[in-house]
């Protein structure tokens, strides 16, 4: 990507796209194309091919979607699938039309198997059910993948779908009813840190792999820069260690300072087992994280601090 070049972050003001928009910023990036929802609606296809028409972006990072954690995806299946296969719709065929160079898509490590053998790699995709806690999400992540590839096909695009390890970072979401676990027991471990105890959903067992998303970031900045052709598959973006919910609390109460203990609600779902990605594939075009899971840990409590 040139410095001059048209980028349109979708989604700029989540935890991936204010990643993007503050990494394509630091390295340069003079034209960055953001538009809030109510600027434009993404689940509206006109709007979005005018959008596209008008603004003629060169590289597109899709990170606008309808996320959550286990209690909102239960709750309101309808929406997330219904939500994100329009904006996934409305974009890559918009993006295709006006004739984008790149676009980068993001999938999510529930594409895989519930009982996927770990560490999860690329081709394990379709080859088992996929958990049914996050269903509605995961089905509609594979029609955007499907439709990249799709794409790619019959169009000659240049449409990726990356899969990174569970987010964390700032401008995550911290809204007990829809974040995920790691924000989650952030906020419930610092409002209750001076409690005797603080409870963890699940039995603690699951493992689950962190990503800090700046991380996130830098990695989709190498690939879209990647020299050649795109990989012509799904790539995985991770850190290759797996964390159990249990050591994940017990560092985040370290972090946080809470001196009291740990109990775990084992009438709460776990979800998935486990779920590690196999990123060697990143690791062998020469991109590895950076960021320890403490040290995320850290700069996401900082962060937090500010905004309260």
């Amino acid at each position: 990507m040139e410095t001059s070049s048209g980028i349109y972050v979708a989604g700029h003001r989540g935890l991936v796209g204010s990643a993007l928009v503050k990494r394509l910023r630091e390295a340069g990036h003079s034209r960055l194309i953001l538009k809030t929802h109510q600027e434009l609606d993404l689940t509206r296809r006109e709007a979005v091919e005018e959008f596209f028409r008008r603004e003629k972006p060169d590289y597109v990072f899709l990170a606008a979607a309808r996320v959550g954690g286990i209690l909102v995806n239960q709750a309101r299946p309808g929406e997330f699938i219904h939500d994100n296969l329009l904006i996934q719709a409305s974009v890559l065929h918009a993006a295709q039309q006006s004739g984008v160079k790149r676009l980068i898509f993001f999938g999510s490590s529930c594409l895989y198997p519930r009982d996927c053998p770990q560490p999860m790699k690329e081709d394990a995709l379709f080859t088992g059910p996929m958990e049914k806690t996050s269903e509605a999400y995961s089905a509609s992540k594979f029609a955007g993948y499907i439709m990249c590839e799709a794409y790619n096909r019959q169009y000659g695009t240049q449409f990726l779908t990356v899969i990174p390890a569970t987010l964390y970072g700032p401008h995550d979401n911290f809204n007990p009813e829809s974040s995920h676990v790691l924000s989650a027991l952030l906020r419930r471990v610092h409002e209750q840190r001076s409690a005797p105890n603080v409870t963890v959903w699940g039995t603690g067992r699951p493992v689950r792999e962190f990503l800090y998303v700046d991380d996130l970031a830098e990695a989709c900045l190498f690939l879209m820069n990647f020299q050649g052709a795109l990989p012509s598959m799904p790539i995985n973006i991770g850190t290759g260690t797996g964390t159990s919910i249990r050591e994940l609390a017990e560092t985040i109460a370290s972090v946080v300072g809470f001196r009291g203990r740990l109990e775990f609600d084992t009438t709460k779902p776990d979800g998935a087992p486990e779920k590690v990605l196999d990123s060697s594939r990143l690791r062998s075009l020469g991109w590895t994280s950076r960021t320890s899971l403490q040290e995320g840990l850290r700069k996401t409590y900082s962060w937090y601090l500010n905004q309260n």
